[in-house]
């Protein structure tokens, strides 16, 4: 027994084991705290300036995030190494754990791409009109995974971004103005100036319709069993349904009135009798 209580061997113990592995834990935890304040400093800073660039708010959220963690994931490597961990080893780890979880997710990982990149580059914004991944809608929210919209009759499709970025997107509230492209024919029989003369009468009458650029009203074809007048007035992109509708029932109503012939495709059916025996 007094071979343990030996004081030269508690001596030695002492310094060989408890006042290192002391130090060593006083010294990883003093890091790991004034890392926490460090990261906290450095991310107010961040931030500030974020949103001083008048940044998406969902962007800088998601920037702040990225980067708070992979400061405390230093913060803590640095802590660990101050136990004599093999700090090696473990970032290998995580990195071979990071690897195999995005290949599980490399679905989830194009959207999220996508998703930062339609917040960065704004082709379009919530309240926004568009065409993309083979649907038509309002914008109604942006998220890092996936875009919400909103369809005509009110039904509410939720689109990854991945398809949306990597196709086609139309915004048709993108621009102020837009062009109404519409065709109507008449019979040959007709008379042409007094049609157009018609067609010009209802744009002009109509002050939804802008005066620059000029309306175009043209004879775009000799048809089969028609001339095709082209009209292409420009409203406000507000206003373009509203005048498209309009525009058709109103030519209609005055080339009625007018008799002024729109054709339609007909169809003779010629019945022929025989002779039995």
């Amino acid at each position: 027994m007094e071979k343990f209580l030996d004081p030269d061997m508690l001596i030695n113990i002492q310094n060989e084991y408890i006042l290192p592995w002391g130090i060593n834990i006083l010294t990883a935890v003093a890091v790991f705290i004034v890392g926490r304040v460090v990261v906290g400093l450095v991310m107010g800073l961040v931030r500030k300036l974020l949103q001083k660039s008048k940044m998406d708010n969902m962007l800088i959220n998601f920037i702040s995030s990225i980067l708070s963690s992979l400061l405390l994931l230093f913060v803590i490597v640095a802590s660990l190494d101050q136990l004599g961990v093999n700090t090696s080893s473990l970032i290998a780890i995580v990195g071979a754990a990071g690897l195999a979880i995005g290949l599980s997710l490399q679905d989830s990982l194009k959207n999220f791409a996508a998703g930062v990149l339609l917040v960065v580059f704004r082709p379009f914004k919530e309240g926004h009109f568009i065409e993309a991944a083979g649907v038509s809608g309002v914008v109604e929210s942006i998220s890092i995974f996936s875009t919400v919209m909103r369809t005509g009759d009110n039904r509410e499709v939720i689109v990854p971004n991945g398809p949306i970025y990597s196709g086609v997107i139309t915004n048709y509230s993108k621009r102020d103005t837009r062009r109404v492209d519409m065709t109507f024919g008449i019979g040959y029989d007709a008379d042409l100036l007094q049609a157009k003369k018609l067609l010009a009468e209802i744009l002009s009458e109509d002050e939804r319709i802008l005066p620059e650029p000029a309306p175009v009203i043209a004879v775009a074809a000799l048809a089969d069993s028609s001339v095709n007048f082209v009209v292409r007035p420009w409203v406000k992109t507000s206003d373009y349904w509203a005048v498209l509708w309009d525009t058709n029932e109103k030519v209609k109503l005055r080339f009625d009135a007018a008799g002024i012939s729109i054709p339609f495709p007909q169809m003779d059916v010629h019945l022929h009798k025989q002779d039995q025996d």
